[in-house]
């Protein structure tokens, strides 16, 4: 996969302030987190064989992030380290678990074709790509063009949205969004299923704690969501495609990918943290009686 990697650096708050506004957190936590990073590492704990495509600084956040992905068994040949600060996400979380992000790129900026291109072998022979954003455009679509050359299933994380080509959006099978992002990319209609008008094979909109909406050509199909108490939902969407992907290259059909991923994302916000929340394969096969 291609995507970023970034140190977060997350306190808990009362309230988020308003403009012009102070208020009081708790101590700070250091945590591995950033969107490919998350997603390589939601993969490689439901047993998939990946590898991410990134960059990080040669400082103690990118040891951090390394570490991270290492114990979780991503392999890290494609993650350069680079002459610029490790990427970090800044994040407040509230009591009801919801969470407020801002993102400084740092090195994730530094992923460039010509990265992606020494890497065309390894993208040719995965059974899927996920790209997710936070890294520079040009390069995810260099990598979506290569999957789709060499017949490799291209999944793409539209997060943070961002306005793509159409040759990019019709190699997508599924183009992931949330349901804000579907609405941007549609210029504020509320009716997702339209998303395949724009292109790609299928899409997959993931709604929070409700779960998940899989439109195909041939249809829609609704995923629920176990009800869980969420404590920090920071990560979940990334837990959900590293799971969805995971499932795809297994074989699983998108639907039945959905229904799995749904689980690892709903697991993973019981539990503080990023990847730190993230279930095993086991721990979710446990989890299967949640209600």
């Amino acid at each position: 996969m291609i995507g970023s990697a970034n140190a977060d650096v997350v306190v808990q708050v009362e309230r988020r302030p308003g403009p012009g506004e102070t208020v009081l957190g708790s101590d700070t936590v250091l945590a591995a987190g950033g969107k490919g990073a998350n997603a390589a590492v939601a993969a490689a704990l439901q047993d998939g064989r990946v590898a991410l495509l990134g960059a990080v600084g040669g400082d103690q956040h990118g040891e951090l992030l390394r570490g991270s992905m290492s114990r979780a068994g991503v392999q890290l040949d494609l993650v350069r380290t680079v002459d610029r600060p490790t990427g970090a996400a800044y994040i407040t979380i509230t009591p009801d678990g919801e969470n407020t992000i801002v993102v400084s790129p740092g090195a994730n900026s530094a992923v460039d074709v010509d990265q992606v291109e020494a890497a065309r072998k390894t993208i040719a022979g995965a059974k899927v790509l996920l790209a997710s954003l936070e890294v520079p455009l040009p390069a995810i679509e260099r990598a979506v063009a290569l999957a789709a050359e060499a017949g490799t299933r291209a999944v793409l994380n539209l997060s943070p949205v961002a306005k793509l080509s159409s040759q990019t959006l019709a190699a997508l099978d599924p183009l992931v969004v949330n349901e804000h992002e579907a609405q941007w990319l549609l210029d504020g209609a509320t009716d997702v299923t339209k998303l395949l008008g724009l292109g790609p094979r299928s899409a997959v909109v993931t709604l929070g704690s409700r779960g998940a909406l899989v439109i195909e050509s041939a249809g829609t199909t609704e995923v629920s969501s176990p009800s869980v108490r969420a404590v920090d939902t920071t990560g979940a969407g990334d837990a959900f495609v590293g799971a969805l992907i995971t499932q795809l290259a297994a074989g699983d059909d998108l639907v039945a990918a959905a229904r799995r991923a749904v689980r690892v994302a709903a697991v993973s916000v019981t539990r503080p943290g990023a990847q730190a929340s993230y279930p095993t394969r086991g721990e979710v096969d446990r989890a299967e009686g949640m209600v």
